[in-house]
């Protein structure tokens, strides 16, 4: 059975940081490039992040750049998210994506807000 499960989700105050995680588990988890999207209230969903199968090329989206850092672990088939500098308007459900040329699987989410 695939799962994706994120962790690591809650409340922080501007300026905090949180480290979201994703644990991978009924699929070979190196075989595929891992991404973060995020889904604020009234919003699309977004991407955030993205890292290659093996973690060489990582790439983040403009609003969250030199913020945001994306790694995995292929060893514990996980990937993290790590968020310093948090601003009101990265909150957002987090959800955590892997994908390939044939298949793509969704994790079901952990609620990120940010206030005061």
């Amino acid at each position: 059975q695939v799962q994706l499960v994120e962790t690591g989700g809650g409340l922080v105050q501007p300026g905090g940081s949180l480290r979201l995680s994703c644990a991978a588990s009924g699929f070979t988890f190196s075989s595929y490039a891992m991404r973060w999207y995020r889904q604020a209230p009234g919003k699309e969903r977004e991407l955030v992040a993205h890292i290659s199968i093996a973690g060489g090329y990582r790439s983040v989206a403009d609003s969250v750049k030199g913020r945001f850092t994306i790694s995995r672990d292929n060893a514990k088939n996980t990937v993290y998210l790590q968020m310093n500098s948090l601003k009101s308007d990265d909150t957002a459900v987090y959800y955590c994506n892997a994908m390939n040329d044939r298949s793509t699987y969704w994790g079901q989410g952990t609620q990120v807000a940010v206030s005061s």
